[in-house]
């Protein structure tokens, strides 16, 4: 009998579930949307019970597959957007829907936070400043905005979380994702009852911890029903999806480095031992003994998508980066500062806005257009300029990138030139469901470890080196970008 690998995603604007031989060839995906909700400004929500419809969607889609029997599925794995508050009763009912990562609507709550618990205070447990895109902030506005809905939940559940419990019946709370809660300590993972008892998050509302290969349990006769799985297929607890995407595209060593080309951009750098930054974001890896010190940017591929949206005519990506692509690097002194939804790291400002600056009569739309994809290079390298200042050397950093803005050429070739590192492409555009599925595949004992793992089914495609010429005729703009940037914070974005 074959021995498959299940994976599921929890994105932002799908769930995407894939089914994977032992080593790493899809046998067949699948994705179901869901909508963003949006009721204020500052508010974006989802349904959990939605995502719930979509990975029932998917996953009977996919066992619709002749290639795929239920039984030959050996263990599933989980993954999810992070930072989310997912309030559910004794029996599991979701009590309302969840701020996701995009959310600001507790900016007010982080400043009177940092008065009563300041940023250091914080950060030196759990090695993540206050902001409003985390999941203390949102879990406090819930207290004090709806203290029904506070009162009435039994526990806050994250996006992997809340799948992993429709499937098996248990709550549970991965390692990886857990540091979204400020009192979370990401080294000794565990919970700091005193930090939690001061932001006033009671700790019977958390689930128990556990380890992100760990089986939870299995698929219920409910659960079974709903997705078509076997009954008793085992579950793994999972984690957060960048971390599975960081797995799935490799990354497991010491300075491996997954370059995020997703909705949002960033990166997460493999670590082998503690090293944080306050304008940064720190968790554990989902591999054992390793750590993940990260940039998360919110105009990734999210930004083209808009410019593409609204500009584009019509355009296909394809099209869009050949019109780029005759535009010099540079873009001829246009420069774009992708804040689409305020801005993650490292400025960590939800009131920063997009700006396109440099434009005259003589720019052209492939000006404009190669100015997005440098905007969006320029915001992780950003970050990355911020993780040097933590001891990381950017130089030596082995990058694999991920995503869709992988599958462009032209825009790896632009990280790979900013950064002055090559950058290897795994072959997958599913690193997030291998990575799940990897972590299925340890946790049941298909593979050995997790060197064997990824050797077993992470293949490099192709691979970019950097231009040091081109490196030069980048670095007007880039300056340009980091002046703008924090003049704009420091005043406008205020």
């Amino acid at each position: 009998m074959k021995r498959l690998l299940l994976g599921i995603d929890i994105g932002t604007s799908s769930c995407k579930v894939a089914v994977f031989e032992e080593d790493g060839t899809v046998v067949v995906q699948s994705s179901s949307n869901y909508p963003l909700y949006t009721p204020e400004t500052g508010w974006v929500e989802q349904e959990p019970d939605e995502w719930w419809e979509a990975v029932c969607r998917s996953v009977k889609e996919c066992l619709a597959d002749e290639a795929v029997d239920p039984a030959d599925i050996a263990a599933i794995g989980l993954a999810g957007q992070g930072w989310s508050v997912i309030p559910v009763d004794r029996n599991g009912r979701v009590l309302g829907r969840t701020p996701i990562w995009m959310d600001t609507r507790a900016s007010e709550i982080v400043g009177r936070l940092k008065l009563e618990i300041p940023d250091e205070e914080v950060f030196s447990v759990s090695g993540n400043s206050w902001s409003p895109s985390y999941s203390t902030p949102k879990a406090v506005w819930l207290r004090e905005e709806r203290p029904d809905v506070f009162e009435r939940t039994h526990k806050f559940l994250q996006s992997n979380g809340f799948i992993g419990m429709k499937l098996t019946g248990r709550m549970t709370a991965d390692r990886s994702q857990s540091y979204g809660w400020h009192f979370y300590n990401p080294v000794t993972f565990d919970y700091d009852r005193d930090m939690a008892a001061r932001i006033g998050i009671p700790m019977e509302k958390l689930p128990d911890l556990v380890a992100c290969d760990e089986i939870i349990g299995t698929v219920t006769e409910k659960a079974a029903a709903e997705t078509g799985l076997r009954e008793g297929t085992p579950v793994i607890a999972g984690g957060l999806d960048a971390a599975c995407g960081t797995l799935g595209a490799g990354v497991i060593r010491h300075y491996e480095t997954q370059l995020q080309g997703g909705q949002a951009g960033g990166v997460s750098i493999c670590l082998n031992e503690p090293k944080t930054h306050p304008k940064l974001i720190f968790s554990p890896h989902v591999v054992p003994d390793r750590y993940l010190l990260q940039g998360g940017t919110v105009g990734g591929g999210g930004a083209l998508r808009w410019f593409r949206e609204e500009f584009g005519e019509d355009l296909g990506f394809d099209e869009l980066t050949r019109l780029a692509s005759e535009a010099p690097e540079g873009s001829g002194g246009v420069v774009f500062l992708p804040y689409l939804s305020g801005e993650r790291s490292p400025i960590w400002n939800p009131r920063a806005k997009g700006v396109f600056y440099g434009l005259s009569y003589k720019e052209k739309k492939a000006h404009v257009t190669r100015a997005v994809l440098e905007g969006v290079v320029f915001s992780v390298y950003h970050n990355l300029l911020t993780a040097e200042e933590a001891g990381v050397r950017i130089r030596e950093l082995d990058f694999h990138a991920m995503g869709g803005a992988a599958n462009s050429e032209l825009w790896i070739q632009m990280y790979a030139d900013v950064t002055g590192c090559p950058i290897k492409v795994p072959g997958s555009d599913t690193a997030t469901t291998l990575g799940a599925a990897l972590l299925a595949g340890v946790g049941a004992g298909i593979y050995r470890d997790y060197e064997e793992a990824v050797e077993k089914t992470v293949d490099v495609q192709r691979e970019h080196t950097p231009d040091p010429e081109k490196r030069k005729k980048y670095e007007p703009s880039l300056d340009l970008y980091l002046n703008l940037s924090k003049v704009l914070s420091e005043g406008v974005f205020q």
